[in-house]
């Protein structure tokens, strides 16, 4: 089922429990012409797609991921349907959850960046008649749009959750991603670009996780092919990578990351904090200076996690009481 710009169209008078099992509804809001990218240039996709989990008149929840995350966040194949659900840690019976997808959603690349994002969110907010959050909770690249949402737009939300993600890239992180964009490139330009794609992939799942991890997993050791069950598990990361992510979509998103530029004293948000010890693409001590810069800072949280950067994904044990946390004591703010 899709409704087109009014979350309030949906079954709203539906009893508690059957709208907090469901599976969500998408929610299609177009955005105005006038909503350019960094360049100067129209997006095409002319919309953005979200999803609508739980009550339409509960106060609103919007979760946003990593770039290969999308609307789906709740139910059958929600990328947090363990923090996303009834009785869970941002349950679906006391808030409407609002799911979305990156622009751009076609195959093309953009000029892009987490304010632009940001920009186009306020815009499918106002379709659908959205004039305050409760609270935008945001995990690696979600949580670059949130902070340069709640940097443009304070008004919009009552409270910040930043998972994993920082006012600006770390120059490592920027350097990996850099050279996964150019195996992509390389890719596109001999027409391999789903290999490219797989590659670059690789290279990625060695930077979300952590050292200690793969020595704990893996034995590494090289058969006669050269071969070792940790080369197998990145292949196998990378080689399903593409069914999900078209190449030109990834350089877009991947560049987006990279052009996030937040002035933390601008937010003016209350804001909560979420870091991994092991994250290696936003390290602890980015957090921290985040975290001191912030004029609302609620609390700054750090994990110990084998799964670095993932452990926004891997984690839910530890997240569950920070993000019950995070909309209680904000709910009557």
């Amino acid at each position: 089922m899709t409704v087109r710009a009014s979350v309030d169209l949906l079954a709203a008078k539906a009893p508690r429990r059957d709208l907090a099992e469901n599976d969500g509804v998408d929610v299609i809001a177009p955005i105005p012409r006038d909503v350019l990218l960094d360049d100067g240039k129209p997006l095409g996709d002319g919309h953005v797609r979200l999803r609508r989990y739980g009550r339409a008149d509960a106060p609103v929840v919007v979760v946003a991921g990593g770039i290969s995350s999308g609307r789906r966040v709740a139910g059958e194949g929600g990328w947090w349907r363990r923090l996303v659900g009834a009785d869970a840690a941002i349950d679906l019976d006391e808030f409407c959850v609002l799911g979305f997808d990156f622009a751009p959603l076609d195959d093309v690349r953009v000029v892009i960046s987490p304010a632009t994002q940001a920009r186009l969110l306020t815009a499918a907010f106002d379709a659908l008649r959205i004039e305050r959050l409760h609270a935008f909770i945001g995990a690696s690249y979600g949580g670059m749009v949130g902070l340069a949402l709640a940097a443009a737009e304070p008004q919009r939300l009552r409270h910040l959750c930043v998972i994993s993600a920082a006012h600006k890239p770390a120059p490592l992180a920027h350097a990996w991603r850099s050279v996964q964009r150019r195996i992509v490139e390389f890719g596109i330009a001999h027409d391999r670009a789903e290999e490219g794609l797989a590659l670059a992939r690789e290279l990625a799942m060695i930077t979300y996780r952590s050292g200690a991890e793969f020595a704990e997993r893996f034995r590494c050791a090289i058969d006669k092919r050269g071969i070792s069950d940790l080369g197998v598990y990145l292949a196998a990361r990378g080689r399903a990578y593409p069914a999900q992510m078209p190449p030109r979509r990834w350089l877009s998103l991947s560049e987006a990351i990279d052009r996030c530029n937040v002035t933390p004293e601008g937010v003016a948000t209350p804001a909560t904090l979420v870091a991994s010890a092991s994250d290696q693409l936003v390290p602890i001590e980015d957090m921290r200076t985040l975290a001191a810069r912030l004029p609302h800072l609620a609390a700054l949280h750090v994990l110990p996690s084998l799964y670095g950067h993932d452990a926004f994904l891997k984690e839910a044990a530890q997240l569950t009481p920070i993000i019950r946390r995070c909309l209680t004591e904000d709910a009557h703010g």
